[in-house]
């Protein structure tokens, strides 16, 4: 062998410039590709900067927290203080409105007995007034045909025991009768005024008679007080302009429907003496 010859070196060869440069240039390169494709992403893929760290509960954030518990529960107490408050006013307007109605009802009920009283003091002056009235109608009356009938002899009533036929029917009609109030305008069953018990009485006996006393004290033939029998109607005031009207039942006694004060009663005739009689019968 010569020693000329060459012995392979035990160093690492060094690589060449143009070779460190091609290798740069690609490193170089495909940074650029990942650096064009991150920016070619959606805008909203920001790589994360920063660390969001958790609030640590404080002193202070524990007396926040507390301040707004006890905030939530007076907003509670004063929710259910309203309600309790409400209730009471409910309450309270419920039992004024009743005590309101109480008072209107019995101030009500006292006008009514005021004016009931008004009433019944009212038909007893009218009542008076009339009895008073009549007894001057009679006192003329008497006067004016006593010399017609002094020559005469008067007859008794005839006795109610002794009736029959159609008058009996009406008598019957008219004592059942007894006790009914009386009522302006009444026409029955259990409420009259004088010409309405008249008029349905006499309708018992198939016998219709006019509505008002006026017409009713001209009904019939006219008859003396003296010569009376039972089933006549007995009238106060003239005949044809007679303000009451009732039926003669006999035994010197009538039946009418006299006033909102005594209702309809039977009476003798020397309670209150009518003024004449008409005999439909």
């Amino acid at each position: 062998m010569s020693h000329t010859a060459h012995i392979p070196s035990h160093r690492k060869p060094r690589q060449r410039a143009s070779k460190s440069a091609l290798r740069a240039g690609v490193a170089g390169g495909f940074l650029s590709t990942i650096a064009v494709a991150g920016a070619a992403g959606p805008a909203q893929a920001e790589p994360v900067t920063q660390t969001i760290e958790m609030p640590t509960i404080t002193d202070g954030l524990s007396t926040a927290v507390a301040a707004s518990a006890q905030a939530t529960q007076q907003v509670a107490l004063d929710l259910e203080t309203r309600a309790s408050e409400d209730a009471a006013a409910e309450k309270a307007a419920k039992t004024a409105k009743k005590a309101y109605a109480e008072a209107v009802r019995e101030a009500e009920a006292k006008k009514k007995a005021e004016a009931a009283a008004k009433a019944k003091a009212k038909a007893e002056a009218e009542e008076r007034a009339e009895r008073a009235s009549r007894t001057a109608e009679r006192t003329t009356l008497s006067a004016s045909s006593g010399s017609s009938d002094s020559g005469s002899s008067a007859s008794a009533p005839s006795s109610s025991s002794n009736v029959s036929g159609s008058a009996a029917s009406i008598v019957a009609f008219a004592k059942a009768q007894v006790g009914d109030a009386y009522v302006s305008g009444g026409t029955g069953p259990n409420a009259w005024d004088c010409s309405g018990l008249v008029q349905a009485a006499y309708r018992t006996a198939g016998i219709d008679l006019p509505r008002v006393s006026q017409s009713q004290s001209t009904a019939g033939t006219q008859v003396s007080l003296d010569n009376l029998q039972p089933g006549d109607i007995l009238y106060w005031g003239g005949a044809g302009s007679a303000y009451h009207v009732a039926i003669y039942v006999g035994g010197g006694e009538f039946v009418g429907a006299q006033n909102s004060s005594t209702g309809t009663v039977q009476r003798s005739l020397d309670y209150d003496r009518p003024t004449g009689a008409v005999r439909v019968l």
